[in-house]
């Protein structure tokens, strides 16, 4: 059964750091294009971050210089290191698995598998 678990949301202050993880069973990330998107109330789902199978990694102009995506394939586990969070950072962050375009990478319509989902909070 392919499964998507996020983890690492929270609460923090501006300025602050978060790191999230999407831990994949039932397939190999290695694989496939992983996304880590964001949607806060009222707002639409956004593309944050990209790593695909060959290693490359693709992020929001928004995020860009703030936010790392990496890979562990030893832990079949894709992280999300958020560093200098601002307040319109806060959304529920979600992983996603799919195959993706190369021009479709940040757009969550090509995505399969979702996780669940994890809360940020950033406060001013």
């Amino acid at each position: 059964q392919v499964q998507l678990v996020e983890s690492g949301g929270g609460l923090v202050q501006f300025g602050g750091s978060l790191r999230l993880s999407c831990a994949a069973s039932g397939f190999t990330l290695d694989y496939y294009a992983i996304g880590w998107f964001r949607q806060a109330p009222g707002k639409e789902r956004e593309g944050v971050s990209c790593i695909i199978s060959d290693g490359s990694t693709y992020y929001a102009d928004s995020v860009k210089g703030r936010f790392t995506i990496s890979r562990d394939s030893a832990k079949n586990t894709v992280y999300l290191q958020m560093n200098s969070l601002k307040p319109e950072d806060t959304a529920v962050y979600y992983c996603a698995a799919g195959q993706p375009g190369p021009k479709d990478l940040l757009l969550h319509r090509p995505y399969d598998y979702w996780g669940q989902g994890t809360q940020v909070t950033v406060s001013s």
